[in-house]
């Protein structure tokens, strides 16, 4: 796995100083995504004041260099890193669309990785040819790392260690061999117990321990009527902190563990 880098701004932004950002992957530390562009003032204040290490900024392969040059700004200032956010799951077979987002995002120079959210297991493909989808899933990863120099995160389902792949492994454990950091979907709305996010997250934490590789615990906060424990729009944003809480200290005792996430901005801020 390549040399984690940390990508430089001051020349990009001339005539700003930004302090050093945050280690993406320190422990107990948050990261937000973010797909929308609210001025980035309010994005970085919020962040700051929830205590969110990396921001992961959504971007598309011709984005708005003004806004993203702001936010770098202000983020890189306030010690907050910042990924850049891609993927579809036709990603998952269309690795040219892949790669041309990841050299164009990192050609910016705005970025401390690329943190992408693929989730091939929504494509029909996943329930005729599982382990040929995730293959070419493994194959698109390969081909990002060696189009961009930058880390490489990646969002994942809890389950992926029950896909069984040829030569008796899974895709949860090869997925780990090609990227420097996973973000679990572990969206749950208790810490422990049954069904929980510790519990969903246990086996991405045990194998990220194994193969050294930082492993953060994912929450939702938008409203899903089809999975009401999975997400806080009704408990609400005191019973999320408290449960952000209750993770870290949960989760704490696994060597990979990086600390929480929380899906997303725009439905964060809106708890009650």
């Amino acid at each position: 796995m390549r040399i984690r880098v940390m990508v430089l701004v001051a020349a990009v932004l001339a005539g700003l100083l930004p302090a050093t950002p945050a280690a993406a992957t320190a422990p107990g530390g948050r990261a937000m995504w973010l797909w929308s562009t609210p001025a980035p003032a309010e994005v970085v204040a919020w962040a700051q004041a929830h205590d969110v290490r990396e921001i992961l900024a959504y971007t598309p392969t011709q984005p708005d260099l003004a806004w993203l040059r702001e936010l770098r700004a202000r983020s890189a200032a306030a010690g907050i890193s910042l990924a850049a956010l891609g993927g579809d799951p036709s990603w998952t077979t269309q690795h040219a669309a892949a790669v041309s987002w990841a050299r164009a995002v990192t050609a910016t120079g705005l970025f401390d990785a690329l943190h992408v959210d693929v989730e091939p297991h929504l494509l029909p493909a996943w329930n005729t040819d599982r382990a040929g989808t995730a293959t070419r899933y493994l194959a698109m990863l390969d081909k990002l790392n060696a189009a961009s120099s930058l880390p490489l995160e990646a969002d994942v389902a809890f389950w992926y260690g029950e896909v069984a792949l040829p030569k008796g492994t899974d895709l949860a454990t090869q997925l780990l061999r090609r990227v420097d950091a996973v973000t679990v979907m572990s969206y749950r709305d208790t810490a422990t117990g049954p069904n929980s996010v510790t519990a969903v997250g246990a086996d991405l934490l045990a194998k990220g321990s194994a193969a050294g590789r930082p492993v953060r615990l994912g929450t939702e906060t938008q409203p899903l009527i089809e999975c009401t424990h999975c997400t806080f729009a009704e408990e609400g944003a005191d019973a999320l902190e408290e449960t952000l809480a209750e993770v870290t200290a949960e989760a704490g005792s696994y060597p990979a563990f990086a600390g929480v996430a929380v899906h997303h901005y725009d439905s964060w801020r809106t708890l009650a």
